[in-house]
């Protein structure tokens, strides 16, 4: 009881001198020091997984890796485009509600809190080419494989911990395949990568007026290289079996920070700085069951490796002499699965409909979680209809996304969270709706 009284002390001593910025300046550069130390936590906010590159495998629960039967087999198998005739280009846009909501600890406050913005849209586009009587097809796919924008309102009471995060992420990815004896494809593809981010947090308890800003934000972008592979076995009409792998990307992102504690650092002050970010690789399993020509029924297991977003460093040059240089960040996520199922109904004038079902394992721990990931254990129902005819293609897929409370407790803040009282303790959960328009040309 004592230290809870002494710690709600110290709490409303240290809101009280920050909103007045009535510290001594050896304080204040304390302040300054740590918080550009630790600021950079929420470093790999934007870090989530974009598996929904097609309407049509979308509506199957992305349950696609033993199927791979249109040009988006680029991404999801690339084995699968040796099973394809003759050209094909697909394209669509994945349009995103994304509504995950946050409600601090009792009795702290009872309201919930949203994110800003909550629409977002991805598009997508694929190209598949196998020539008559040739043994070899070639791919090509432009995609998004990662993106996240996130803003929370700056009265959450984790405004110290985390407030902004945006990640741009797109692939060029050309593909070859092969088909080889017994019914098997092998195929495989180079990843070229291009990522834009930009984070950004407060340095204080509560926003107050200018002159009074305070913040730190970080800015970079760059370039990075990968692979994926896939395979394809189709021993007998009721059975195919498929899997892909996806390499990591290690991308070191070349910008600037800024950072601004008045009235320590007046102004915005800007110093070059990189950092290099390691996303994931990839693996997903599948097989396929065909009863009859009129029904696909598939699984798959798809496995990320996000024990990559371990520990980091982001170097400065020039760097505020107020301010700690090369901090370290520790992440310490973990791998996690999702399990896809899907099946869909072919008629015989070309139209077919299409159900699936995702569940995918929460990656961030309690210790190390941050709001810029409102990361759960999701649950994802899809339902679609589309239409093969003898030139043109379309899919149109509804998506909805639950994720359960998830309770965080005991969560290791930033230093400026500790000075600050806050943390990224409360209740989270999540709600999305998302359409899938997509259209295709074969010739």
């Amino acid at each position: 009881m004592g230290r809870r009284v002494f710690r709600r002390s110290l709490e409303c001593r240290v809101r009280y001198l920050l909103s007045k910025c009535h510290m001594t300046t050896r304080s204040n550069v304390c302040l300054a020091a740590i918080a550009w130390a630790i600021a950079p936590l929420t470093l790999y906010a934007g870090g989530a997984r974009l598996a929904s590159q097609d309407g049509f495998a979308s509506a199957r629960g992305e349950a696609f890796v033993a199927t791979a039967d249109n040009a988006s087999a680029v991404y999801y198998n690339p084995a699968g485009i040796a099973q394809l005739e003759g050209t094909q280009i697909r394209g669509g846009i994945y349009g995103i509600y994304l509504d995950p909501t946050f409600t601090p600890p009792a009795p702290a406050n009872t309201n919930d809190f949203h994110i800003k913005n909550k629409e977002a849209a991805v598009p997508q586009l694929f190209f598949a080419c196998h020539p008559q009587t040739w043994p070899v097809a070639f791919g090509l796919g432009l995609y998004a494989p990662y993106g996240l924008g996130v803003e929370w309102p700056e009265d959450t009471g984790f405004r110290a911990v985390a407030v902004k995060s945006e990640l741009m992420y797109l692939r060029f990815n050309p593909t070859v395949a092969v088909q080889l004896p017994w019914h098997l494809s092998f195929g495989a593809g180079a990843m070229v990568d291009y990522s834009d981010i930009t984070l950004e947090q407060g340095l204080r308890r509560n926003k107050l007026p200018p002159p009074f800003d305070d913040f730190f934000r970080f800015e970079g972008d760059g370039w990075t290289a990968g692979y994926n592979l896939g395979v394809l076995w189709h021993p007998i009409e009721q059975l195919s079996f498929g899997a892909t792998f996806r390499s990591s990307t290690t991308i070191t992102m070349d910008g600037h920070t800024d950072v601004q504690l008045f009235p320590v650092i007046a102004t915005p002050d800007r110093s070059p700085a990189h950092a290099t970010f390691t996303f994931p690789w990839t693996c997903v399993f599948g097989v396929s069951y065909r009863p009859t020509p009129k029904w696909n029924i598939e699984f798959n297991a798809d496995y990320t490796d996000w024990s990559s977003f371990d520990k980091t460093t982001i170097h400065q040059e020039n760097a505020n002499p107020n301010v700690k240089s090369d901090p370290e960040i520790v992440l310490n996520w973990e791998a996690s699965w999702m399990y896809e199922f899907g099946v869909t109904r072919y008629f015989d004038s070309g139209w077919h409909v299409s159900a699936g079902y995702v569940f995918s394992q929460n990656s961030v721990p309690d210790a190390h979680y941050t709001p810029l990931v409102p990361d759960m254990d999701k649950h994802f129902l899809t339902a679609g209809v589309g239409h093969k005819g003898k030139r043109f293609d379309y899919d149109l897929t509804y998506q909805f996304g639950y994720g359960p409370n998830r309770e965080v407790t005991g969560s290791t803040p930033s230093t400026v969270g500790v000075i600050a009282g806050q943390s990224a303790d409360g209740t989270y959960d999540f709600i999305s709706h998302a359409l899938l328009l997509t259209a295709g040309m074969h010739f």
